[in-house]
């Protein structure tokens, strides 16, 4: 690992924690305190110096009122223990100025016989800036606050002509003023390299928490040059060459342009996650997060992490290895099946229309005997050809070969002849069937063929699975832009965990007996189906009361009226179907 000879880019001027101006205290003496212990200190000083010279030599007005006037601005900053804010901190400079301004004036400035309080002003810009965050706007507001005392001391002589100059008193306010600002200086500096050890602790400790880290962190230029850096590196990523050539230099040359992109987001102010191959091991893998490292003064850079994402890489390559050889599997399933289902019913056909002709007797008289079979074969290849129907419908769906013929006609008319073919199943089974269509043409564009297919397996269904003595209602209407197809059932319902499963392929509800009946793949082309048209189908049930399947179709051709009322109309009778 190797880092730089300071462990982070600092900058002495750190925000202060309190989010205002009171100054930052991180580990150092409160500000306020030692600013108004300094006040208190110069106050008492320069009564004491007052006293003093007054006991000694008998101070004129002049010399007395100025020391007594700069006194003042002392008294005020002890307020700083109470309060310590830049409004504050402002008026007591303002304090100073004015009081040092006066003091001049009264004494005659650098000529007269205090000249060291000129420079209070300094001393006083210098103490209150003191723990300020490095903010030197009073100290300079004291460096050109010096120049009015001057002026002022300047004018009174001019004025009124030179003071007499007392040696002791002069040397006193020079003293004074020395103090003064000596001990601002010492305050501030003393402050601010605290200050500085604390802030190259704190690196110090985030140096050492990062060199811990399980991930290589990096501090690099915009260019990808490597400034500094922490804790271990993935394998194959070598540190000599991150921080001699740089980070792009590791990287294997396809995987470049990545990196590049991913460090210029990074720059514009996003986190951006890139994945690379390192040049020197081109089976592994490394995740870079890169993120923006902006600080006061420094240059823009950027702060990383480096982990090694080889083990993660080879779960996603698996899963998606996975993932691709399901697809296939299922793209073939679904091949196989549509292929299977079309070459089983041409012979399928041939059997039906052979059992056919002996039902039919049309080359002569069967025995008995004979005839039921001839029966049988026609009912259950009728029965083998509507699976396999539904299968070949199915596979050509899941494999996205299913064309709809979509065409305007009068929906009643696809439904009609659904139900008449559903009808002799409902007598034969005692099961009264009814259908309620709406008394004006249904304009629709879609395929018609697939609407009949619906309709015919909704009612199969339904009559199926309803006993003698029941009944079944097949409703067709408009509603706005949407064609609603209704049946519903006193059946023997649905329990509400089978609902779930419903609609797909090869679910069944209910007992033995009843999944004996079917085999699931009814309401799984019907659900198919409207899919395919853009519309949805739901089904409510309750068990042992029946059950209602709704498929609502936006399909209503422009220009059809919405019908309000819908009246029975007497559907075809199985005479009128064509077979």
């Amino acid at each position: 690992m190797t880092s730089p000879a300071r462990p982070f880019p600092h900058d002495d001027r750190r925000p202060a924690p309190h989010g205002g101006d009171d100054g930052v205290r991180d580990g150092a003496p409160p500000a306020a305190p030692l600013l108004a212990l300094w006040h208190a200190v110069w106050a008492v000083a320069v009564s004491l110096t007052a006293l003093s010279a007054q006991m000694l030599d008998g101070l004129r007005d002049g010399p007395l009122a100025a020391l007594l006037i700069m006194a003042l601005p002392g008294v005020l900053g002890v307020a700083l223990m109470v309060r310590d804010t830049l409004g504050l901190r402002l008026g007591i400079m303002v304090g100073w100025l004015v009081a040092a301004t006066a003091a001049a004036g009264l004494t005659g400035g650098v000529t007269g016989a205090l000249p060291g309080l000129v420079a209070l002003p300094l001393a006083a810009g210098i103490a209150l800036d003191h723990d300020r965050t490095g903010r030197d706007g009073l100290t300079w507001l004291g460096v050109f606050g010096v120049l009015l005392p001057i002026f002022s001391g300047l004018t009174s002589s001019w004025l009124n002509g030179p003071e007499a100059q007392a040696p002791l008193l002069a040397a006193a306010s020079a003293f004074l003023a020395l103090g003064a600002v000596g001990s601002a200086l010492r305050l501030t500096w003393g402050q601010r390299r605290r200050r500085l050890a604390l802030a190259e602790s704190q690196a110090e400790r985030i140096a050492a928490l990062l060199a811990d880290q399980p991930a290589l962190t990096l501090l690099l230029e915009p260019s990808g040059q490597a400034v500094a850096t922490w804790g271990a590196a993935p394998p194959a990523l070598s540190v000599p060459v991150l921080l001699d050539q740089g980070l792009i230099a590791g990287v294997h040359a396809p995987d470049r342009p990545a990196v590049s992109a991913a460090l210029s987001r990074a720059l514009s102010g996003q986190t951006a996650e890139v994945q690379f191959s390192p040049r020197a091991a081109l089976d592994r893998r490394v995740i870079l997060i890169a993120a923006p490292f902006v600080h006061a003064g420094d240059p823009p850079r950027l702060i990383a992490q480096a982990f090694d994402g080889t083990a993660q890489f080879a779960r996603e390559l698996g899963l998606e290895t996975a993932r691709v050889e399901a697809e296939a599997q299922s793209a073939g399933k679904t091949r196989f099946l549509a292929n299977m289902s079309h070459e089983l019913r041409t012979p399928l056909n041939a059997v039906l229309g052979f059992a056919d002709i002996m039902r039919q007797r049309l080359f002569g008289p069967l025995p008995e005997r004979y005839a039921g079979y001839a029966d049988a074969i026609h009912q259950a290849g009728g029965h083998l050809l509507d699976l396999i129907n539904d299968v070949l419908d199915l596979s050509k769906i899941e494999a996205e070969r299913y064309q709809l013929a979509m065409a305007e006609f009068d929906a009643r008319d696809a439904v009609s002849a659904a139900v008449a073919l559903v009808r002799l199943q409902a007598d034969d089974k005692g099961v009264d069937l009814a259908a309620v269509l709406s008394a004006e043409p249904l304009k629709v564009r879609a395929d018609a063929r697939a609407l009949k297919q619906m309709a015919l397996n909704l009612l199969s269904n339904a009559v199926k699975f309803t006993p003698a003595g029941g009944a079944v209602t097949l409703t067709l209407d408009a509603d706005g832009p949407d064609l609603e197809l209704a049946v519903s059932d006193t059946g023997v319902g649905i329990a509400p965990e089978d609902l779930k499963r419903l609609g797909r392929p090869f679910e069944q509800a209910g007992g033995a007996d009843q999944k004996a009946q079917g085999t699931g793949l009814g309401l799984s082309l019907v659900r198919s189906l409207t899919e395919l048209h853009g519309g949805r189908m739901t089904i409510d049930s309750t068990l042992g009361e029946g059950a209602a399947v709704v498929v609502r179709l936006p399909v209503m051709a422009a220009g059809s009226a919405e019908v309000e009322t819908a009246a029975p109309v007497a559907s075809p009778r199985p005479a009128d179907a064509v077979p």
